[in-house]
């Protein structure tokens, strides 16, 4: 009883540490960065899109670097659209209200220009090392940019990102995630055990399907960058647009109801309801929170993980590479939230919300069994496969994020090597761990990343408009002169 007891407590400490660091304070600032970034680069993320999914899908000639520019962009998905965009976005709007899908495509849209931001620093101040590979995100533009008296501030990033990475956004929790997913649909009774530790008892579901993905991602992972981006250039677009189709047809199925829906977001947004479920009071603080965190929690804006990916990328435009590293927020948030949202809301999935009793994924299985028209069985099949997807390639992309951490802080190839087979093994022994401690630890760390961060986006944010506004200007000269001899 005693240990039981303490297990509790050191939960709940976990639990409030975890809330305190995802509280207002961080969120305040990244939404601060986000309006500060676009103002300085001219609002980028409006004027230049079209340019930025253009150079999405168009790579740039005689770049140097590892991976080509959408490679490195999938590497970055691969790591952002996972569990969030199904499962948080449910969770945002039916604790925060209809409203919180409002508040999340703020913090998206202006979270673009720090998306921007942190692409561009990653290029400019990244590192080509003896053997070829290229090293960069926000621990070398804090020490490069910043200034060498700021390096403390550089290896704090990269060791907050090492435990991130390893204590459970990439391992512990996307593992446990996929076979709760795989048991829930092949044996959500439990009928086959394989084996019990203590009180818990594991089927062969979550066995088989936890060795499985094991395997297959230490297949990956052991072919660095190169291979992880090989494997996400394929299966991220392949899923994400995948997924995106399902939901479309939820929501064109849904057409008549989408104008009340758009006008029930946006009203929510100003003066919530308490019509949820069980008449859950919800306020416009409780909104903007859930809203803004779980966007910001999604697409990873202002937390320097997507810079460690752009800094890999065939290149040598620091403008191109930061446009297409924002457009990772454009297709997670602005796309795909607002699609599992609408679909959330035009099914009225929400309103089976019972506090106390809520699981996100279960609203988002309850919004495709009730929104597409066939057969339940299969629309949670394929659900679970894109939850199964979507959290396998977030294994991958944090694989790559800490390890690049950790070589950051080490300088050894050597410990990279080791460090992966210590992820290979944590994503094994991953689906028998208790996963509610660990989501706590991995959102602590995760969000105390933001920290160093946001510090070298507002010292270098100078340079990044100075430089983006010389570009544009030098763009639109030579587009007028081109203009000109043509005539």
């Amino acid at each position: 009883m005693q240990i039981f007891n303490l297990a509790v407590s050191v939960n709940d400490i976990i639990s409030k540490v975890d809330s305190f660091v995802w509280g207002w304070t961080l969120i305040v600032l990244i939404l601060a960065a986000g309006v500060w970034l676009s103002v300085r680069t001219g609002f980028v993320q409006v004027k230049h899109l079209g340019k930025a999914l253009k150079y999405m899908v168009k790579n740039e000639e005689n770049g140097e670097g590892e991976v080509t520019s959408f490679g490195a962009l999938c590497t970055a998905l691969s790591a952002t659209i996972g569990t969030g965009n199904i499962v948080g976005v449910a969770t945002a709007i039916c604790l925060g209200g209809p409203g919180a899908l409002f508040w999340m495509l703020v913090a998206a849209f202006f979270g673009m220009a720090t998306k921007y931001t942190e692409g561009f620093l990653a290029v400019k101040f990244r590192e080509r090392k003896d053997d070829g590979h290229f090293l960069g995100g926000p621990f070398y533009y804090i020490e490069k940019g910043m200034g060498k008296r700021w390096k403390w501030l550089a290896k704090l990033f990269a060791f907050l990102g090492v435990c991130a990475g390893l204590m459970g956004i990439g391992t512990i929790t996307q593992i446990n995630g996929i076979t709760t997913a795989v048991q829930n649909f092949f044996d959500p009774k439990k009928s086959h055990i394989a084996f019990s530790i203590g009180e818990n008892s594991y089927s062969w579901a979550t066995v088989v399907g936890g060795l499985l993905v094991t395997i297959f991602a230490a297949l990956v992972i052991i072919g660095g960058i190169k291979r992880i981006a090989k494997i996400s250039e394929v299966v991220v677009p392949f899923m994400a647009i995948t997924y995106i189709l399902f939901v479309l047809i939820i929501v064109f199925t849904h057409i008549k109801e989408i104008p009340d829906a758009v006008v029930l977001v946006v009203k929510s947004a100003f003066v919530p309801k308490a019509a949820l479920g069980a008449g859950a009071g919800v306020t416009l603080k409780l909104a903007m929170q859930k809203g803004i965190g779980r966007g910001i929690f999604s697409n990873e804006a202002g937390l320097g993980s997507a810079p460690i990916a752009a800094a890999a990328a065939k290149t040598n435009d620091t403008v191109r590479q930061g446009l297409v590293t924002m457009t990772g927020t454009f297709i997670d948030t602005i796309v795909i939230c607002t699609l599992t949202g609408l679909s959330i809301i035009v099914t009225g999935a929400q309103n089976s919300f019972v506090a106390g009793s809520f699981e996100g994924v279960s609203i988002t299985t309850l919004a495709w069994q009730t929104g597409l028209p066939w057969n339940e069985k299969i629309s949670a099949f394929v659900l679970m496969v894109s939850l199964t997807f979507f959290a396998f390639t977030t294994i991958l992309g944090w694989d790559y994020y800490s390890e690049k951490c950790l070589e950051y802080l080490t300088d050894s190839q050597r410990s990279v090597k080791i460090y992966r087979w210590i992820y290979i093994l944590a994503v094994f022994i991953g689906p028998y761990l208790t996963v509610e401690a660990v989501w706590n630890i991995a959102n602590i760390f995760n969000g105390l990343m933001a920290f160093p961060n946001l510090i070298a986006l507002f010292a270098l944010s100078g340079v990044v408009g100075k430089e983006t506004r010389a570009y544009f200007a030098a763009k639109n000269h030579d587009l007028k002169t081109l203009s000109k001899d043509k005539k």
